[in-house]
């Protein structure tokens, strides 16, 4: 998510080090990968894929996707506690370049709710360390990723905390499966360790230490039919997202041991009614840039971690007294 490079939420974010490497032999694809619209053991069948996966072919068009979840608390010596919720808030849009690849401005917020209303937090109890403390939205503008048949692999840089090692490129590949009753399938596991924006000496209450590790797990569902038929530009899809990660800054919780688990599902539509109409509302009032695919002329804005975007917009809370 890097998972956004593989992007997401609609099944997406798929050119970095989440791009699968697998190729199908001939003896073991399932009928209808072959067409009779895309050939899917090919890259250029997979980036037709992708691309109405994550977007539209029709570029005047825009693609939302909705995750909603629950993000679990982790610490020795007891159980997993379900601490609060969260929606995802994501849109993109798709565009084509001369070379046959695809270029996909995207934006994605994430907002955390109430367990039990399922209203937007602006404060969180948080009873570890018996403190009600101020709820920050996540904000990834931009987050762009695009789709190629040949696979430039790399590493994440984080704004230049990390220094990008090269590797070979590889055909692209969504590395779907039969899934059965006309579903295929994809999975897309990402392991991180890198070097956090946000420092304990700095941000003492809000850095879990000097180094994140960060594992992200995609499952995505889409109807073979639907891939198949030329007539549609886009395709709906569904499935699940998990994510091991660090405690988040503002839960201030230091360098506490323990740390946090989303666990979600997700799915994709063409309008914003298909946003709970807490979490549109929401939007709306507060971040309505964040239901509009990016412009082309914002492509060359670099992406920027939510941890990055942190450290670029909050100031460091003074000690608890």
């Amino acid at each position: 998510m890097n998972r956004r490079e593989m992007m997401i939420l609609t099944g997406s974010m798929a050119v970095g080090l989440g791009a699968s490497t697998e190729i199908l032999a001939e003896s073991e694809v399932p009928a209808g990968f072959k067409g009779p619209y895309i050939d899917l053991t090919t890259p250029k069948g997979n980036v037709n894929a992708a691309v109405r996966i994550d977007a539209n072919l029709d570029e005047s068009k825009q693609k939302w996707a909705s995750v909603s979840g629950v993000v679990c608390g982790v610490r020795d010596g007891g159980a997993l506690q379900d601490l609060f919720g969260f929606e995802v808030v994501s849109v993109a849009r798709a565009w084509a370049q001369p070379d046959g690849s695809y270029r996909v401005p995207h934006r994605e917020a994430i907002f955390y709710t109430d367990l039990e209303t399922g209203d937007v937090l602006r404060t969180w109890k948080n009873h570890y360390i018996d403190e009600e403390v101020e709820v920050v939205d996540v904000i990834n503008d931009p987050w762009n990723h695009s789709f190629a048949e040949e696979v430039k692999r790399f590493e994440p840089n984080y704004g230049g905390l990390n220094k990008p090692k090269p590797k070979p490129p590889i055909p692209f590949s969504n590395g779907f499966f039969d899934a059965g009753n006309g579903m295929v399938q994809k999975r897309r596991h990402i392991n991180l360790y890198y070097p956090a924006a946000l420092q304990p000496d700095k941000w003492p209450r809000e850095s879990a230490g000097k180094m994140n590790r960060v594992s992200e797990f995609f499952t995505t569902s889409a109807k073979l039919a639907d891939l198949q038929n030329p007539e549609m530009t886009s395709v709906h899809v569904t499935g699940s997202w998990s994510r091991v990660t660090p405690w988040l800054p503002w839960m201030l919780m230091g360098q506490a041991p323990g740390h946090i688990v989303y666990h979600s599902t997700f799915h994709s539509f063409d309008s914003l009614d298909g946003f709970k109409p807490k979490v549109l509302a929401h939007a709306e009032k507060h971040h309505p840039k964040m239901l509009e695919a990016p412009p082309r002329d914002e492509w060359d804005k670099p992406n920027l971690s939510s941890l990055e975007v942190y450290a670029k917009t909050q100031k460091p809370k003074p000690p608890k007294t």
